[in-house]
C-alpha cells in the first residue's frame, strides 16, 4: 500500500487528489510568511512525490489573502546578517526545498494570489509554472532591507525576464502586480480574481495529471537542458541522446486514436 504524503507541521497543508498534489502555505494571519519549517515541509514533500504513479503534478499556493510575503523576519530577531546573508537558519533550509521543486519528476505550479516578496518569489520561479491574478503583487526587496540573495533570485528571475529587466526590478526592489508580470515573462498567465486563478490552475494540473507521467517527466527533464546554458548543437545532441526507459505507456495511449 502506497504511503500517504504527509508533514509534521500545521503550517502546511496537504491534499492529494486525482494525482494531484496541493501544498499549502497556512499561516494566514502572517501572510503565510516563510518560516524554517515550511520550507523543509515542502522539501520533504517534493522530495516524496518522486517516482510515485500516483502523483502527477505539485501545486503550491497560500491559504487566506496572499500566497506568502515572504520570510518571516521574526525568525531573524537576534541574529546579526553578515554581509548581507540571513544566514543557514533560513538558507539551508530553502536550498534543500527548491532543489526539491526543481529535481522532483513532475511539474510544480506556483498559484500566485495576494503577495509574493523576495523569499516567496525566489520559492515560485523555482517552479516550472506561475499563475497568478491581476491584483497580486510581486516584488524583490532584498536591497531595501540591505540583503543579497542565496536563494536563486539573481539566477531565475534573469532566466525569466531578461538580465536588463531583473536588474531593474531587484535594483529598484519596486512592487509589480500580476499583468506586469504575465508581459515579462515572469508569470505564464494572469487572470481577474482568486476564483479565475482556482479555475484556471485546476483546468492545468488535471491536463498534466492525465498526460503520460513518465513523458512529463521527460520533458522537464529535458526542458532542463534549456537552463544550463548549453550551445543549441550540444543541447540537441543532448535531446537525442538522452534516454527514458521508464515511459512503457506509449503504444496503449495511440491505440486509443
Amino acid at each position: 500500500m502506497t504511503q500517504a504524503l504527509h508533514v509534521e507541521t500545521d503550517m502546511l497543508e496537504v491534499e492529494h487528489d486525482d494525482r494531484i498534489l496541493t501544498i499549502r502555505l497556512n499561516r494566514p494571519d502572517a501572510l503565510n510568511s516563510f518560516r524554517p519549517e515550511m520550507l523543509i515541509g515542502i522539501a520533504e514533500l517534493a522530495e516524496a512525490a518522486i517516482g510515485r504513479e500516483d502523483v502527477g503534478v505539485i501545486i503550491i499556493e497560500g491559504a487566506g489573502r496572499a500566497f506568502s510575503a515572504g520570510v518571516d523576519l521574526r525568525v531573524l530577531q537576534g541574529i546579526d546578517p553578515k554581509a548581507g546573508k540571513i544566514g543557514d537558519i533560513f538558507d539551508a533550509p530553502a536550498r534543500r526545498a527548491y532543489l526539491a521543486l526543481r529535481n522532483v519528476d513532475v511539474p510544480v505550479i506556483a498559484k500566485v494570489h495576494g503577495a509574493c516578496f523576495t523569499g516567496a518569489l525566489e520559492i515560485a520561479l523555482h517552479c516550472d509554472f506561475i499563475f497568478t491574478t491581476d491584483d497580486a503583487k510581486f516584488g524583490d526587496t532584498h536591497t531595501k532591507f540591505g540583503l543579497r540573495p542565496t536563494w536563486g533570485m539573481s539566477q531565475t528571475l534573469a532566466q525569466a525576464v531578461g538580465v536588463r529587466r531583473a536588474k531593474e526590478l531587484s535594483f529598484t526592489a519596486r512592487i509589480f502586480r500580476g499583468p506586469e508580470a504575465l508581459s515579462m515573462g515572469l508569470a505564464n498567465d494572469s487572470v481577474k480574481d482568486k476564483d479565475a486563478l482556482d479555475a484556471l490552475v485546476a483546468d492545468r494540473a488535471n491536463s498534466i495529471a492525465g498526460n503520460s507521467r513518465a513523458a512529463v517527466s521527460a520533458m522537464k527533464t529535458l526542458y532542463g537542458l534549456a537552463q544550463e546554458g548549453h550551445s543549441m548543437n550540444e543541447g540537441l545532441e543532448r535531446e537525442l541522446s538522452l534516454e527514458f526507459p521508464e515511459i512503457a505507456d506509449t503504444a496503449e495511449r495511440l491505440s486509443e486514436f
